[in-house]
């Protein structure tokens, strides 16, 4: 599977919470047109981290613990990377930092939309990750 460095850039521009996460991004080129437009889903526990380093871990689900997330908000991905079986870490221009760990009974975090190569981290994680 392919790291999604197509993030890079991307801005959120929605957070919706009900038994997942979803967090959709979107970026355009200069000329105006779309450039990206994803979105990725969260279906297990994942922390979030803010500039100060105050660390939340989330849970889908969770109701107005959710709350740190709504920060995110027009926030650029400044970082995009995915270590081991398939934890992935996005980094953005505020210095917060979001980590999804796979799990190993579900899947853990999927990414899908134009612009960038649809992911699917199943239970477990996954392997043949490619730069």
């Amino acid at each position: 599977m392919k790291v999604p460095a197509e993030l890079v850039g991307a801005r959120v521009t929605r957070t919706a919470f009900d038994y997942q996460v979803r967090i959709s991004f979107t970026d355009h080129d200069p000329d105006g047109r779309v450039r990206l437009d994803g979105e990725l889903v969260i279906e297990t526990p994942f922390t979030v981290t803010d500039a100060a380093g105050t660390q939340a871990i989330l849970f889908p689900g969770a109701g107005t613990a959710l709350a740190p997330l709504l920060g995110l908000f027009t926030k650029a991905v400044t970082e995009a990377e995915v270590t081991g079986l398939g934890t992935l870490s996005l980094g953005f221009d505020d210095g917060t930092r979001l980590c999804i760990e796979p799990d190993p009974d579900y899947e853990s975090w999927s990414l899908t939309g134009s612009g960038l190569g649809s992911v699917l981290v199943g239970p477990g994680g996954e392997t043949d990750w490619q730069h």
